[in-house]
């Protein structure tokens, strides 16, 4: 008996297939890789939830205060370090952790009261203790725009997540220009790891503008149309940190964001704006940017910073352009576009008790 010869798939039929199997994956590769995103997105904003409960905690423990690495009477003397260490105190040493090499901090304990106990560095630490450093209009960057906002990891808040600086908690998943520094340490069991090179800030930031007594970004008036700028070292409460009860606004305040521009980012993670670092694109320097954030009522979500410029021209001005950062804010001359245009959270007018975002009722 003959056999059947067995059928082959011709040329055109393996064609077929192929564009059939092509098309299908062109239809779910968006998909796919928009609920990769979306998985990154929601871890980042479960470790902001984690954030704020570590938030509530040292609250709890520092009679409902907001965190703090600077001495409330600092306005006492003007706000200068090298006067307040010869005149008043030895503040707490701002410490990061500890590796094989000993104790890391950022330290000040050189003269003046701090001299007896021989602690290394010096004043020029001072820009990490007070919540931000105000550039000024002509030079916005000039080695300011700083400060203790950016550094969650430091152990007077640590001590409240995980005890350590480069801990995940502390690092968006979507942070790539951050996390290439630094991925590596996230394993480390040390509370800090440094290889004397590599060193990257938490993803997450407070609100500055609330760190401060709410006297410093106060509205001032119809004179200066709503802006609010008082410079701290003119107050003598001013470096004081205040209650959390004092926000009035706490679903529509923000606590702690991701700093950088994590959503809808532009081809380069590097803005070379910036010049002599690896620095990423901030929150504020997109249209399309909308930072993960967390509430002072303790919810989190997408904050878009198309939405908080809406918000400013309902409601007046949200953030001031009347500090030394000038009009254009918190960095705002490294944009990426045109379009945007917010110091929204950094430069909250009346600080806690402002608001960055309106609700449904405005």
């Amino acid at each position: 008996m003959r056999r059947k010869p067995a059928h082959a798939f011709t040329i055109v039929e393996l064609l077929v297939v192929v564009s059939i199997v092509s098309l299908l994956v062109s239809m779910l590769l968006p998909a796919i890789n928009r609920a990769r995103d979306r998985a990154l997105v929601n871890q980042s904003l479960a470790n902001l939830r984690g954030l704020g409960a570590a938030n509530e905690a040292y609250a709890g423990d520092w009679n409902d205060r907001q965190f703090t690495t600077c001495p409330d009477d600092v306005g006492l003397a003007g706000g200068n370090c090298g006067q307040y260490l010869a005149q008043v105190a030895c503040p707490p040493q701002q410490l990061i952790g500890r590796d094989t090499f000993g104790i890391w901090g950022y330290f000040i304990g050189s003269t003046g009261k701090c001299s007896q106990y021989g602690w290394p560095e010096a004043c020029y630490n001072w820009p990490v203790y007070v919540p931000i450093q105000f550039g000024t209009a002509a030079n916005p960057g000039g080695g300011s725009g700083f400060g203790s906002f950016r550094i969650p990891g430091v152990m007077a808040f640590a001590s409240y997540i995980n005890g350590r600086f480069y801990d995940p908690a502390l690092y968006a998943p979507k942070d790539v220009v951050a996390l290439g520094e630094i991925e590596e340490y996230l394993q480390s069991p040390a509370a800090f790891t440094y290889d004397g090179v590599h060193y990257e800030d938490s993803s997450y930031c407070f609100s500055p503008a609330a760190m401060w007594d709410p006297g410093v970004m106060r509205r001032n008036g119809a004179a200066l149309d709503g802006h609010g700028y008082t410079n701290p070292n003119v107050l003598p409460a001013g470096f004081r940190s205040p209650s959390v009860s004092r926000c009035r606004y706490p679903s529509l305040k923000t606590r702690m964001i991701e700093h950088n521009w994590l959503q809808n980012t532009p081809a380069s993670p590097i803005n070379t704006a910036f010049t002599g670092a690896t620095t990423a694109w901030f929150f504020n320097h997109g249209y399309n940017s909308a930072p993960g954030s967390l509430f002072f009522d303790g919810h989190v979500e997408l904050v878009g910073c198309q939405r908080a410029m809406q918000a400013e021209q309902r409601a007046g001005r949200l953030w001031s352009r009347n500090t030394p950062f000038g009009a254009t804010g918190y960095y705002g001359y490294a944009s990426y576009d045109f379009l945007v245009n917010t110091s929204f959270h950094i430069l909250t007018t009346d600080g806690i008790e402002g608001r960055d975002v309106l609700g449904s009722e405005g």
